[in-house]
């Protein structure tokens, strides 16, 4: 299909004719690229709208409401902040108190994905927030398993960290504010988080949605193809809602 008429077009005629909705269609492509994703959802009012989300946006809320610092919108923005990221559970604060002080010497706000955080390091790291000593948001990993390790490699590439794993011989201990990953602006509410404007390089994310188009060329499972092109999506960064 090529320009934008056409797209309007194809996009009229399946959606029974309704050229407002086409019109909407032809501008969510246009914005997100051919390697975006476009998502529809019900709206809360009547009208149809088009929003893009700029950035990478995975499906995890915040795991404590507390993490909360706008009510009125209910969610939690973070900017010009670091990001652990890491394929271990966190349950001890000892685990992350070493990071935690060397972040909080350059008073810049940190964003927590792990496997899991539960228990004291939770309840922990929430008191210390609502207490003003800490800015922080703590989120779980998005993904399962291989797909989720491979997710928090993607993160780490686009915001210029790396991923804390112990079969890397890497420990939340020993890491250190290099290893973590910066963004702009971080977005989180109680189902997604949205990162924008991650500090990688860019010549490491071109390489690895290069390497993500070989994989989904390769792979003959529909279902794996799909999650491929979703993960190529968040990193050549357009989702349009």
């Amino acid at each position: 299909v090529g320009g934008k008429e056409e797209i309007t077009q194809v996009a009229t005629i399946s959606a029974n004719s309704d050229h407002k909705i086409g019109e909407l269609i032809a501008d969510a492509m246009e914005k997100v690229g051919k390697d975006g994703v476009i998502t529809v959802e019900e709206a809360k009012g009547i009208e149809d709208e088009l929003d893009v989300v700029e950035g990478m946006q995975f499906d995890r809320g915040y795991l404590s409401p507390y993490f909360v610092n706008n009510a009125e919108k209910m969610t939690t923005q973070l900017d010009n902040a670091y990001i652990l990221l890491t394929d271990k559970k966190i349950s001890s604060m000892k685990d992350i108190l070493p990071l935690l002080e060397k972040t909080m010497k350059e008073s810049k706000p940190l964003l927590i994905i792990a496997e899991d955080i539960e228990g004291e390091a939770l309840t922990t790291l929430v008191v210390n927030k609502l207490r003003g000593v800490l800015n922080v948001a703590a989120v779980k990993a998005p993904g399962f398993g291989d797909r989720r390790k491979e997710m928090l490699k993607d993160i780490a590439i686009l915001t210029g960290g790396e991923v804390i794993s112990e079969e890397l011989g890497k420990t939340l201990e020993s890491a250190e504010v290099m290893d973590l990953g910066r963004a702009g602006r971080i977005v989180i509410d109680k189902d997604n988080t949205t990162i924008v404007d991650g500090k990688g390089e860019s010549a490491n994310v071109k390489d690895r949605i290069a390497q993500i188009k070989t994989q989904i060329e390769s792979t003959t499972s529909d279902y794996d193809k799909e999650k491929l092109q979703e993960r190529l999506a968040k990193l050549s960064g357009g989702v349009a809602v």
